[in-house]
């Protein structure tokens, strides 16, 4: 058997990330090859995957963060099982090397990202030796990006939740975009503008009002009126733009962009929160 160095151990944990004692035994296993002792450690992040899989992985971090032209956004989640792994600084910033990395290759998909090389190995495998080493099982359920001509991302205090947003226009004041992100963290639309609401969630709210309606003993021929009224509601309190400002709820957002730039408006957002 080949005679495992301390420095053969500490080159292995550079390249793999894997602890101390797990370099040594995989060195030695493999007779101190180092192609070999990586895979090894591969196989074994691989085993506690397959044993964990069945485990609820519902901590973790949200994370989103812009290029520094301030035209795109990037969106990932990284689940784990406990709150304690989540909290961990190691943890948060493997997700984070995920984040950049589908920054840096501009990822079109979950899956193109999953496929991306980080260190060497695919995003999927270094997700996977990370679950050996940790001992828990990890996931990377979601990815999305936003691209408009003012992108500002939020993260709230935690990791838990961040959100997107995407304005139509350069803005000189970069609270306007942060204001208008955190109201979307809040506040959690359903969709920009009412004109951007699914026709299935209309026709559903609209079914629902109409019932609650006719069981309040209200007439037949106003139960269509009285939906419609509602459905207005809905889209006031769940459509971004007409939901009223947090800041200043006097004003809707619409009203709060339109007094920076009158042609000031929301094109998309991204919202995710591990606790919704």
């Amino acid at each position: 058997m080949a005679e495992i160095k301390a420095a053969d151990v500490a080159k292995l944990r550079k390249m793999t990330g894997a602890g101390m004692m797990d370099c040594k035994n995989a060195l030695q296993e493999a007779d101190g090859d180092f192609s070999k002792a990586t895979e090894v450690i591969r196989k074994k992040g691989q085993a506690v995957a397959n044993k964990r899989a069945d485990r609820e992985a519902s901590e973790g971090v949200v994370l989103a963060r812009t290029l520094a032209n301030g035209k795109q956004g990037f969106m990932i989640v990284l689940n784990c099982e406990t709150d304690f792994v989540a909290k961990n600084e190691n943890f948060v910033k493997f997700a984070r090397s995920i984040l950049d990395l589908a920054a840096e290759k501009q990822a079109a998909s979950l899956d193109e990202l999953k496929a991306l090389s980080l260190e060497g190995k695919s995003v999927s495998d270094a997700i996977t030796e990370q679950i050996g080493m940790i001992g828990e099982k990890l996931d990377l359920p979601f990815y999305s990006k936003i691209d408009a001509e003012n992108v500002t991302a939020y993260i709230h205090p935690g990791n838990m939740l961040a959100s997107i947003v995407g304005l139509n226009k350069e803005v000189s004041d970069a609270q306007v975009g942060k204001n208008v992100a955190m109201q979307v963290a809040a506040m959690n639309p359903i969709a920009v503008d009412k004109d951007n609401v699914a026709q299935d969630v209309i026709d559903k709210e609209l079914e629902i009002d109409r019932e609650q309606a006719r069981k309040e003993g209200k007439p037949e021929e106003l139960l269509d009126k009285i939906a419609m009224g509602k459905l207005n509601k809905y889209f006031r309190d769940n459509t971004l733009l007409n939901q009223d400002f947090v800041k200043e709820n006097k004003k809707s957002i619409k009203q709060y962009l339109q007094e920076v730039d009158k042609d000031l408006t929301v094109t998309g957002f991204i919202r995710f929160g591990l606790k919704d």
